[in-house]
């Protein structure tokens, strides 16, 4: 009997459809199989740009690639702010005007480690229940501050008559960006949202690689993770969740474990040994 589709699927999402949407249909596709079918890492509407897609066991696996850094591409319009952060809110004139100066200055002032404060329209949980299910019901609330880090925060065009920027976005998971667009607008001086967003690479997938007719197996997709290879016996200790010697050269906090190349299971450091936390279905 085959064994069921497993593994990362890269796809280019269009505008206009809902992380959501694209799970249905890949979960549709011949390739899935009717497995299982999640994502790693929500892209909204109006966002385009590389959607990580898990098949079968690999949804497992999710908050691993999750964690992933990400890269932008995105165009903030200066001089206008909109309610939800980008153009399908309620934009509105500032009546405000940005230099080249002024946003080359904000933006260098957002790269780092930087605290910043969860939109309105987040699906986070305050007091058990999601923010935008607040912000719709006109409450009034602080929302959470969070740190998170921005290693490139790049002007890559300016135009003035506009109050447009292009920019570049390398940043760590749980990054807002129309929360940075709009930082970056405030700290400029006349307020900003975003008007465009791509977003171009998760962690080593890149958006020109995506294709729709390839599954990349596990061991591939988590490869960005130390490895620590199996004996038999380590394997089959390991495939029953117990832990096995450390043995990996590396301060990472979650180790593969492999028996010939192939995934066994995700492990945490404990201890000084690994203890695996997600196994592969034997």
């Amino acid at each position: 009997m085959a064994s069921p589709p497993s593994g990362v699927l890269p796809v280019a999402k269009p505008a206009g459809v809902t992380s959501h949407d694209v799970v249905d249909r890949v979960r549709r596709l011949p390739l899935a199989q009717g497995a299982k079918v999640g994502h790693a890492g929500t892209l909204d509407p109006f966002a385009t740009g590389l959607l990580l897609v898990l098949v079968g066991p690999a949804t497992r696996f999710q908050r691993f690639l999750m964690s992933l850094p990400k890269t932008y591409a995105a165009t903030a319009r200066l001089g206008a702010t909109s309610d939800t952060g980008d153009p399908t809110g309620n934009v509105a004139s500032t009546g405000r005007h940005a230099t080249e100066a002024a946003v080359r200055a904000a933006a260098a002032g957002l790269v780092g480690e930087i605290e910043q404060r969860v939109p309105l329209t987040s699906a986070v949980k305050v007091g058990g229940e999601r923010l935008y299910r607040k912000a719709r019901r006109g409450e009034a609330f602080e929302t959470p501050v969070r740190p998170v880090k921005v290693a490139r925060l790049e002007i890559v065009s300016f135009d003035e008559a506009e109050q447009r920027a292009d920019l570049v976005i390398e940043c760590s998971s749980g990054t807002y960006v129309r929360q940075l667009v709009a930082d970056l607008g405030d700290a400029a001086g006349a307020g900003a949202y975003c008007e465009a967003l791509e977003r171009t690479a998760i962690g080593a997938f890149r958006l020109e690689d995506a294709d729709e007719s390839r599954l990349v197996p596990l061991s591939e997709a988590l490869s960005f993770l130390p490895e620590r290879p199996l004996d038999p016996d380590e394997e089959r200790l390991a495939r029953t969740g117990r832990p096995v010697e450390n043995g990996v050269d590396s301060h990472a906090a979650n180790v593969r474990l492999t028996a010939g190349g192939e995934l066994v299971a995700v492990a945490e450091r404990r201890d000084g040994l690994l203890k695996p936390v997600t196994v592969v279905p034997g």
